[in-house]
């Protein structure tokens, strides 16, 4: 199991270098899933608008790329991918779509089987167990009421950490209930399997 996050994925230098050099292949060689988050509409997805974000990212190659619609959930599922890519949004609406069409069973699935899996922000925020944390960053959408997310990562992610995100992380380290990784919008970590490593340029706020 591989899984890549960061505050920023590919919009940040060092984070998009570190999600390039784990990469099982050439990126425009990559089959990738990319779910959107909770601001995707049906235009949007009828639209070239995301093909265009990934285009810029790298993946040039249009048959290689799925962009995820939660009304077709069944047109996801068995697909031959290198990674699941879910990037900023809202933590709480993204999940609660991912949730409702459970979907969320299908990536688990596909990332204990060998995809990797790639979150920035938001999509870092929902592969730990518990998401509650979020709604210190982010507003709780309405008759959202179940804060397990997708498991796969155990301890706490808090992205785009800075001075005024230590606050936050006090608060959380004195309830002493999870292990806490802050993440300046530079830095990244990197899971394969038990191994855990995190990429810093340097910068240190605790």
């Amino acid at each position: 199991m591989k899984l890549i996050l960061s505050s920023r994925d590919f919009l940040n230098d060092n984070s998009r270098k570190v999600i390039m050099d784990n990469l099982p292949k050439k990126i425009e060689e990559c089959k990738v899933l990319f779910i959107p988050n909770e601001k995707a509409n049906d235009e949007n997805l009828r639209s070239d608008k995301y093909y265009n974000r990934l285009f810029k990212d790298g993946f040039t190659n249009k048959n290689n790329i799925y962009i995820f619609d939660e009304k077709k959930t069944n047109d996801f599922k068995d697909l031959k991918l290198d990674l699941i890519y879910i990037g900023g949004g809202n933590t709480f609406a993204t999940m609660k779509k991912i949730k409702d069409s459970n979907f969320d069973k299908e990536i688990i699935k596909y990332v204990r089987n060998g995809v990797i899996y790639v979150g920035g922000s938001c999509g870092a925020h929902i592969v730990t167990k518990n998401i509650e944390h979020a709604k210190y960053f982010d507003t709780v959408c309405d008759d959202f009421d179940d804060f397990t997310g997708l498991g796969l990562f155990d301890g706490i992610i808090i992205p785009h950490f800075d001075e005024e995100r230590q606050k936050v992380y006090d608060l959380l380290k004195n309830k002493n209930e999870w292990k806490i990784y802050p993440l300046t919008d530079d830095d990244s970590i990197v899971v394969d399997d038990e191994n855990i490593r995190i990429i810093s340029d340097g910068k240190n706020w605790l």
